[in-house]
């Protein structure tokens, strides 16, 4: 007997919108010791936590807000990461802004021992493009940093990495 697999795939970063311009998930495993944490509210506050950012992206983060305007981007603050919405086991954080909209979903699944940040982003004119370029390739291993911070965090500095 052949069984059909048919993957799904759902996020709220991605719920009533058009395909997004990119989009990116960024999946990490959780340890016992965290499977009490099941708030993914709390998961994406500790993710988007200014603690959790490599001291390398704070300096690239300092250049963002130097250069923004250049491309038509806002001066922005962390504020942007706020939780907007929970539903079930995913927070959603969205910003809209004139360059481009960002959304990010962080999601928990306790019983896998994941956590997950699907991002989604939509352009807006060459504007946004502009900015987004050296976001692209710089955006996973930061995602994954912050994310691997946060459970080390959490998890009392014993995990590493």
């Amino acid at each position: 007997m052949t069984v059909i697999h048919a993957p799904s795939f759902t996020s709220l970063a991605l719920r009533d919108r058009p395909p997004p311009d990119w989009a990116d998930v960024v999946v990490e495993p959780i340890p016992d010791a965290l499977t009490w944490m099941t708030d993914p509210a709390r998961w994406a506050r500790e993710i988007f936590s200014v603690r959790s950012v490599p001291p390398a992206v704070t300096g690239l983060m300092g250049l963002r807000q130097l250069f923004a305007p250049a491309v038509g981007a806002s001066r922005e603050s962390w504020d942007v990461f706020e939780v907007r919405e929970v539903q079930g086991d995913e927070a959603l954080i969205a910003h809209p802004d004139h360059h481009l909209d960002f959304r990010a979903g962080v999601g928990i699944d306790v019983e896998a021992r994941l956590v997950w940040v699907t991002t989604a982003v939509w352009f807006h004119g060459r504007a946004g493009r502009t900015y987004f370029l050296p976001v692209r390739f710089l955006h996973d291993p930061v995602t994954r940093s912050m994310t691997r911070r946060a459970i080390d965090r959490l998890a009392g500095g014993t995990i590493g990495g």
